[in-house]
């Protein structure tokens, strides 16, 4: 059996007048996400994991930033475009969300920062093709230490 393993990242920097998509969840927040698409840079940084893993580039290759095509895209609608492309079967995703602001998860995403990916009734596991229990999530900001000055 060959297991193939990848790892994605993925940034934005926030952007008034934009809703906050994490997951595939909208978010009750200030400002969004910038982006081509709907910005959720949770599912991105899991789309390039995957794509990684099976050697077919990563989310720009697939979904330019500048093909109006995926303009206001949902990101879960590419996911399973992905998962569909990959083929084989995904065994495993764990996710760390990394937030410089605000320091404090939105509440959908606060009370479950260490449970399964499910966030606002959203059972990952289908998106992605995986069993029950093999889709994990977490949510973390940086300590000062890591701000620059």
């Amino acid at each position: 059996m060959t297991v193939q393993v990848g790892i994605g990242y993925d940034s934005h920097r926030f952007a008034e007048g934009r809703q906050l998509v994490l997951g595939g969840v909208e978010l009750p927040a200030e400002e969004g996400l910038a982006g081509h698409s709907d910005a959720d840079v949770l599912t991105h940084a899991i789309i390039d994991s995957l794509l990684g893993a099976a050697g077919q580039g990563d989310i720009g290759t697939h979904f330019p930033d500048d093909d109006e095509r995926f303009r206001d895209a949902v990101s879960l609608d590419l996911l399973r475009t992905v998962v569909g492309m990959v083929g084989g079967t995904i065994v495993n995703v764990d996710a760390t969300l990394i937030l410089e602001t605000p320091t404090r998860l939105p509440d959908g995403l606060e009370r479950r920062r260490q449970q399964p990916l499910l966030v606002e009734g959203r059972d990952h596991h289908r998106d992605l093709g995986t069993s029950r229990g093999r889709a994990g999530g977490r949510g973390t900001a940086h300590d000062q230490s890591a701000r620059p000055p």
